[in-house]
């Protein structure tokens, strides 16, 4: 049997509150000014390619050269470096530089 003052007790519970609706939303905008949003890890691809033998070496060379000056760096980064290059040329400088390339068969090698 519940009476007056039960009921009363009830309704009137710290538990039954209302949230502060000015002071919540003051707070989530602090925390959202002090945080940075988080970036999120750009992607990476795995991929082989064929290349010659001669031209596969001058990445050892780069890398060497890049161990004198102190620089550690790892042979996608040497490729990578390369495609920045590649990307600031224009076309006819592009056209220039493909032309000279030598052709070479794609696929893996046969195994002997």
């Amino acid at each position: 049997m519940t009476t007056k003052k039960t009921a009363a007790a009830k309704a009137g519970s710290p538990g039954k509150k209302p949230p502060a609706k000015k002071s919540a939303a003051k707070g989530a905008a602090s925390q959202a000014a002090k945080k940075p949003k988080k970036e999120h890890k750009k992607k990476v691809v795995r991929d082989s390619f064929t290349m010659p033998q001669n031209e596969y070496a001058k990445i050892a060379e780069i890398k060497a050269i890049c161990m004198k000056a102190k620089m550690h760096v790892k042979k996608s980064e040497v490729l990578r470096a390369g495609l920045i290059l590649l990307a600031g040329l224009n076309a006819a400088q592009l056209k220039q530089r493909f032309a000279s390339l030598e052709k070479i068969k794609t696929g893996r090698p046969h195994k002997h």
